[in-house]
């Protein structure tokens, strides 16, 4: 590997680094903005999802010489050009672009776009030619230059675009003081005299980790709620490193309410060794009082023991730490307890906070002489900043504001209205139940034993009745009690070891009272069990329903082919362990399979498709599916819905819609994008691949599978009069056009559930008839929705709401359906794919995915719910890749989950029941030799339905380059198909049962999940380990782990790195991109504008009951039902930001 010097910049260069708006794809300017800053840069690090204006807001007020972004999600054509335009209408056209997006920006995009004024934009052989650290260099190198000049428009004076706040201005007179002494001297000196230096300063300070940046975010949401005329100025500080230069200003990253334009915020480093604020911050600060801000807060870097230097540069000072400071006597040594104003003890939720405040209110009250004042009535605060509208933080608000007003007499008085409450946790899984993953460990481990102990005993018994059997020279029969004693007996009056025999029956006696009677069953009823499956029908139940299928299948050879082989042992041992551990499919613990066989007339195959608007995506549904009895439908959609916004005509938003992925704003779209399948249909199931604004999403779902319900029973009973009068009274009277399906009706569609576009069912039906037409509905839907959002956090970047309201949304919708009955719906999919997908090896992504599981388990059980009732709408869904541990994921899943909720939490046989879905390994689709791909995803499919799988997607072979063709999704069923329709095994649907590989790897996956389970526990269980980002940085580093030994050879990838072509097996170029067309895009944003013209009042109703059921505590998703009937994604999404707060980014 090519070894590059750092470049060594002349200048003091600061760079922002972000990943582009609706994409969650961080990883990649994670390593650069590492390399960045190792290369002596001051990074602002504003990590993924971020808009254009944003990321320039940013750039300006941070005076930065460049921004440096990565965008894998498509719009970035529109995103750059518009980063281009808004930098030079605001001034700011000295500021470099850099991009990169791997192999999704195409090679004449680059060229437009550099042509356009983007200073370069990366492709995939750059980094190939230059390596990261050569990349790297160029664009240090192109950014270093020192800070321009500060050009005011003719006439204007210093003073007067202070005044203005003009950030530019602002932003360029701090970089002066940093960089350009004389100059900013020669600037600001005439300002000394006559600025104003009453706005008052508050200084907070602590100790590394102890969260000040989520505290100050907290602070200045409040400050901005209180005072909507006011306006503030932050000043962060972060170390620099003393070997480099560099820094990380990370403080930005993790602030939600700085997007504001009465906000100005300004990251300094250190610049310096030991110290935790810049020598330059006293010019900062002045700078931000002559421009006449209302309230200045300072930050500093973490602290040690002994720094006190904020309390020279504010008002009033914070002194933030949290509960884990030791002992007590440590508190002895914190000078800032002597001058602190006030204390806060953030992270509350940590055990012994409690004991913290009182030993630290102790110190300060000895510290401070204040022995006449009342422990309560000191200002040290429990506070939980990362908790949204915590008590604690709306208590230290309001003392802060109080003191800033005591001690500078500024008009800042709160008017924030406040209890007494502490702060307290809101804890999604109970303190004691922390160990519930070891708990899970634990009971699986004692199962495993107990059946090795009944195994041995078992083992014995076959060992003393074949004795029996020798001795006498006869077959003896098993019976419910042992041994036929008569049968015994007449053999003994014709046997001359009459006294040995009796012996033998006596310790065969004693031996099986230590066997289980369960396990005796087993063992007395594996001959019928056997018979069951050589007679030619088999008969079951599934809920109450019997069900007859044949089992076997005659070949082409006229040979009889068992749907299921069962072992031919003999010896009790045997059995008891093949029947306790593996046993038939539909039987506990499930290892073969959920059902005793297969459906038939229903592969497990899923239709994939997302792209363009809802109409695009419809047609392409209606293609896969033609012909097909069932229709598994499985939607994909663009990062503007995935990110809970509508379409917009802003350039960073519009160039997203409809681009990998459907755009779906409204329940219009949603109707337009099922129409044609009957939803209510037994074969009829939709998996909508959504996270953050999961439940929005299934309101659009649910409401449209009922009203397509309420179209049949309109055309039934010939109510279309009805309907036209509502559409005359909700369009035509206030001229407005009716809404449409855009384009023909694809071959397939019927129409059906278009009559009731623009319209709801309960708008024309007696609200009795419209009731039971929705419990129906409810009770007939099938499907599932992704809604995983613990993955998100850990992989994928998708989370738009706080954690704990965004599981409070899964927890609703969740106890919705079990009170409306929904037994045929899964609230949520709870996904390894994308884990595996971000870089985790297959054993991290089946224990993480399934400790995420028993996460949502302990939480809906903490909510009250039962078992029996939430278990089986859980699903899973899991990536397939080739590495071994692959063939064996699905059966030791389905065999962990059924002996933990069975022995564990005592599910019944509904609830142990793990079903999933698989998907074949976006990962290990290669953008060179693209053809190999399909031989890559057959052998994944293979796995898949050899595991028994319950529904499985093959990707198309060019999804690495491009969103798949019909030619290529064509391909791609056709692989399930063969296997499912040609290859002979597959007749057989137990084949993997009894090999001795598949066995051996059941054991070491099943251990290795175990001994994973016992790790994230030590570290406070999911959530606790999630705070840590512990789950996060193992997926990190075994995507590190793969890459190097792709990049070295030693793990040999065909066509990649090894077995090129001729030609060196180059990158492929698509010959054809598939993005949404400008019509597709203008007619979204149109249906978007339509929805709220035709029902402005029932908008504003429908947010303010939901927003009022969020801070009651009611259910939300029965209100989100009824509000998707007539709000648009977007506006809901904004309504619960307010009530929820939204997720705050990590580094």
């Amino acid at each position: 590997m090519k070894q590059t010097t750092p470049y060594k910049p002349e200048h003091k260069v600061r760079i922002v680094t972000a990943a582009a708006l609706f994409d969650g794809h961080d990883a990649a300017i994670n390593i650069m903005r590492r390399i960045i800053q190792s290369t002596g840069v001051e990074v602002i690090h504003l990590g993924h999802d971020r808009s254009v204006e944003e990321v320039v807001n940013c750039a300006i007020q941070e005076d930065v010489n460049a921004i440096a972004i990565t965008s894998y999600q498509g719009g970035h054509n529109e995103y750059f050009k518009y980063m281009f335009d808004l930098l030079k209408e605001k001034g700011a056209e000295h500021i470099k672009i850099f991009g990169g997006g791997g192999g999704v920006i195409l090679p004449e995009e680059i060229k437009e776009l550099m042509d356009y004024g983007i200073t370069r934009i990366y492709a995939p052989d750059d980094g190939r030619e230059l390596g990261l650290q050569g990349m790297i260099n160029d664009l240090v190198e192109i950014s270093d230059f020192k800070t321009p000049s500060l050009i005011l428009p003719k006439g204007k004076k210093v003073a007067d675009s202070l005044k203005e706040k003009n950030i530019n201005t602002i932003a360029r007179l701090i970089s002066f003081a940093e960089n350009q002494h004389t100059e900013f001297d020669k600037l600001f000196s005439p300002l000394e005299k006559s600025k104003d230096d009453s706005c008052p300063v508050l200084g907070i300070t602590g100790t590394g980790g102890s969260g000040k940046s989520s505290l100050v975010d907290e602070l200045v949401r409040r400050f901005l709620i209180d005072f909507p005329e006011k306006t503030i100025g932050l000043i962060s500080v972060d170390p620099s490193k003393r070997k480099t230069g560099g820094a990380l200003l990370g403080d930005r990253i993790r602030m939600n309410a700085i997007n504001n334009e009465r906000v100005y915020m300004r990251s300094l480093a250190t610049r310096q060794s030991n110290l935790a604020l810049s020598k330059h911050v006293n010019e900062a600060i002045e700078v931000l009082k002559a421009a006449e801000f209302d309230l200045i807060i300072l930050e500093t870097s973490g602290i040690g023991q002994s720094d006190t230097e904020i309390i020279e540069h504010s008002d009033t000072s914070l002194y933030v730490m949290t509960p884990e400071f030791g002992a007590a006597t440590q508190l002895e040594k914190i000078d800032m307890l002597d001058y602190a104003d006030l204390v806060a003890i953030n992270k509350f939720d940590k055990r012994g906070a409690l004991d913290a405040v009182r030993d630290v209110k102790k110190q300060y009250m000895r510290n401070n002489n204040l022995w006449h004042i009342h422990q309560d009535d000191l200002p040290v605060y429990g506070t939980i900043a990362s908790q949204f509208n915590d008590p604690g933080m709306n208590t230290l608000y309001k003392s802060i504001m109080d003191k800033l007003v005591e001690k500078t007499g500024v008009d800042l008085k709160s008017k924030m209205e406040i209890t007494k409450e502490m702060s307290e946790k809101i804890f999604v899984i109970p303190p004691a139940r922390v160990r519930y993953l070891s708990e899970i460990a634990e009971s699986n481990r004692a199962y495993d034993k107990k059946v090795d102990e009944q195994v041995i005993v078992a083992q014995k018994l076959y060992g003393i009745y074949q004795t029996i059997e020798s001795i006498t020279n006869s077959s003896i029969d098993i019976i419910k009690t042992g041994l036929n004693e008569d049968e015994i007996l007449a053999i003994e009056n014709t046997q001359e070891d009459k006294e040995f025999l009796k012996l033998l029956f006596a310790q065969f006696e004693k031996v099986k009272l230590n066997l289980n009677p369960y396990n005796w069953e087993v063992i007395l009823n594996w001959k019928d069990k056997v018979q069951k499956y050589k007679d030619p029908i088999y008969t079951f139940k599934v809920r109450d329903k019997e069900i007859n299928i044949e089992t076997h299948s005659e070949s082409l050879s006229h040979s009889q082919i068992p749907k299921i082989a069962l072992p031919k042992y003999q010896a009790w041992g045997d059995l008891l362990r093949w029947n306790l551990q593996e046993n038939v499919p539909g039987e506990f613990p499930y290892t073969a399979g959920l059902y005793p066989f297969k459906r038939t007339g229903e592969d497990p195959t899923r239709m994939f498709a997302g792209e363009g608007g809802p109409e695009r995506t419809n047609r392409r549904f209606h293609y896969v599916s033609l012909g097909m009895d069932a229709k598994r439908l499985s939607t994909a959609f663009d990062s503007v819905t995935l990110y809970g916004n509508d379409p917009g005509k802003r350039p960073d938003i519009y160039g997203k819609i409809g681009n990998a992925g459907v755009s779906i704003c409204c329940l219009d779209d949603a109707k337009k994008l099922y129409s044609g399948f009957d939803l209510s249909h037994a074969m009829t199931s939709v998996s909508m691949t959504i996270n953050g604004p999961a439940p929005m999403l299934l309101g659009f779902f649910m409401n449209a599978a009922i009203d397509q319900n309420c179209e049949k029973y309109i055309l039934e009973n010939k109510l279309e009069k009805q309907v036209e009068a509502t559409f005359i009274e909700v369009y035509d009277l206030k001229a407005l056009e009716r809404p449409v399906y855009q384009g023909k009706l694809p071959e397939g569609n019927n129409g059906l559930g278009l009559m009731l576009l623009g319209l709801t069912g309960d708008l024309v039906l007696p609200s009795d008839v419209y009731q039971q037409i929705k419990k129906d509905t409810l009770a007939q839907a099938r499907g599932t929705v992704q809604a995983d959002i613990l993955k998100e956090d850990q992989a994928q970047n998708t989370c738009i709401f706080s954690t704990e309201f965004a599981l409070r949304l899964m927890g609703d919708v969740q106890e919705y359906f079990i009170e409306k009955q929904v037994r045929n719906f899964y609230s949520v999919s709870i996904s390894g794919y994308h884990i595996a997908e971000a870089g985790a090896n297959p054993i991290t992504q089946l224990a993480l995915t399934l400790s995420n599981g028993f996460t949502y388990v302990e939480y809906y059980l903490s909510r009250g719910m039962d078992i029996n009732k939430f278990g089986p709408n859980l699903s899973f869904f899991f990536s397939n890749g080739i590495d071994a541990e692959y063939s064996v994921i699905g059966r030791v899943a389905r065999k962990i989950w059924a002996k933990a909720m069975k022995n564990k939490y005592g599910a019944n046989p509904r609830a142990q029941m793990l079903k999933y879905h698989i998907q074949t390994s976006g990962r290990s689709l290669h953008a060179q030799e693209i053809d190999f791909n399909d031989i890559r995803t057959t052998l994944q499919a293979l796995y898949a339905i050899n595991d028994n799988c319950n529904s499985l997607h093959t990707n198309a072979y060019d999804e690495a380059i491009t969103t798949p063709t019909e030619e290529s999704v064509r391909r791609a069923m056709a692989i399930q198909l063969i296997i499912n329709k040609e290859l002979g095994l597959t007749k057989n649907e137990n084949p993997i049962q009894g090999a001795f590989i598949i066995e051996e790897l059941t054991d070491l996956v099943e251990v290795a999940v175990l001994e994973e389970f016992d790790r994230i526990t030590e570290r406070g269980g999911v959530l606790g380990a999630m705070e840590t980002m512990y789950q996060r940085s193992k997926i990190q580093e075994e995507s590190l782990y793969y890459e190097t030994l792709k990049h070295n050879g030693e793990f040999p990838i065909i066509g990649v790195n090894t077995f090129l072509s001729s030609k060196g097996s180059p990158t492929v170029q698509p010959e054809e991109i598939i993005r949404a067309t400008e019509e597709e895009k203008q007619f979204q944003i149109q249906t978007k504008e339509l929805l709220n013209k035709a029902n402005p009042t029932k908008v504003e109703n429908q947010i303010a009951i939901l927003q009022e059921a969020a801070i009651q505590n009611e259910n939300l998703f029965d209100k989100l039902m009824e509000a998707t009937k007539v709000c648009s994604l977007g506006q809901i999404t904004e309504a619960l930001f307010k009530v929820g707060g939204q997720y705050r980014r990590n580094m």
